[in-house]
């Protein structure tokens, strides 16, 4: 049955105009530099239940490694974000060149004689800011503080990044502004923190760390996937695409992917924090990673969310408890030579 010309025309129309704008978003998809690709939020409606498995799994790694795409970033995560950068002002702000790209890092001199490096790695979608109410405690204490942003984080260029890329900025800052003495991670920042002390693939090398301080870390990387996926509706064939894409620029398995295994690796003492009312991370993360390691020693709090774990003085108090001995042994020891970071661990392995 042949259509009449006004209706054929309008066809016409309506078909040119489908596929002009499905040849535009398949020719910014491919040159997203032209444009950023809008994502849909994750608000709990299963955003991509309807797409084909391939299809969902790609865009939802995508979304995962798009820190501004995260759902645990707030309304309000812009002005928290302006108050929290007032702090970084009597930093000394210093561009690093990393493995992953140019991050921005942030060095806190103490006042007197530097007694060693403490280092503060923030979690997804935050920032060196929001860590910067441990400086000025360290700092009295002795401490030469450092912190960064990764990439695709705070003053770091880039808008996509990934567990991978931020652990190789790490390792770069460490190697900077070693031997790293300890470092006070909080949630995300601990499975990279772990990762770099490690050292496996995919990094080409560890980094030692004298001590971890590990608040609201995860225990496994799979837990977190899973979450995801089901805050996406994504089908278990999606999924699977979603998590290979993580284990290709991982190269290892989500599912072997565990704090606790990366500490029990690094056998680095640890102290881990971690609040009862957390609410993104639950509790029952802190118990498997330290009931995993002899090194590992457990401190919970009441009262204590995911984010405020930050400000709690009950927590400073802990962390400095944990670190402020760490200054006098060493302020005790003979002045050395400052090592790099390959250097104390070439001495490591050699009093193994």
């Amino acid at each position: 049955m042949q259509r009449d010309e006004p209706e054929l025309q309008t066809f016409k129309v309506a078909f040119g105009e489908a596929l002009t704008r499905t040849m535009t978003r398949i020719f910014y998809d491919r040159n997203r530099r032209s444009r950023p690709i809008h994502c849909p939020r994750l608000n709990g409606n299963h955003a991509l239940e309807r797409l084909p498995a391939a299809l969902a799994g790609d865009r939802a790694f995508r979304i995962f490694c798009t820190p501004a795409l995260s759902r645990y970033r707030t309304d309000d995560h812009h002005q928290l974000t302006q108050r929290a950068r007032f702090h970084l002002r009597h930093a000394r702000w210093e561009r690093v060149a990393t493995l992953a790209g140019e991050v921005q890092a942030y060095v806190y001199e103490p006042d007197g004689m530097c007694f060693g490096t403490v280092m503060l790695v923030h979690g997804w979608t935050s920032e060196a800011a929001f860590m910067t109410a441990f400086v000025e405690p360290l700092r009295r204490t002795g401490f030469r503080v450092v912190t960064f942003d990764f990439p695709a984080h705070g003053h770091s260029p880039g808008r996509r990044t990934n567990l991978a890329d931020c652990a190789r900025a790490m390792l770069s800052v460490a190697e900077r502004y070693g031997p790293i003495d300890a470092t006070v991670a909080h949630s995300f920042g601990g499975f990279v923190s772990l990762l770099v002390a490690e050292g496996g693939a995919p990094l080409p090398r560890a980094c030692p760390i004298g001590r971890f301080v590990l608040l609201a870390c995860p225990n496994r990387l799979a837990d977190v996937t899973r979450d995801f996926g089901a805050q996406l509706g994504l089908s278990p064939a999606a999924q699977r695409i979603y998590e290979r894409h993580l284990e290709r620029v991982g190269h290892r398995p989500v599912a072997s992917f565990s704090s606790a295994e990366l500490l029990r690796s690094a056998n680095t003492p640890a102290l881990v924090v971690h609040g009862h009312e957390d609410r993104e991370v639950p509790f029952r993360n802190a118990e498997e990673i330290a009931g995993a390691c002899p090194s590992a020693r457990l401190l919970a709090f009441e009262g204590i969310g995911h984010r405020t774990i930050l400000y709690a003085p009950p927590v400073f108090r802990a962390v400095m408890n944990e670190l402020a001995p760490l200054s006098l042994q060493m302020a005790a020891r003979p002045a050395e030579p400052k090592r790099s970071c390959s250097s104390a661990g070439q001495e490591m392995k050699a009093s193994a």
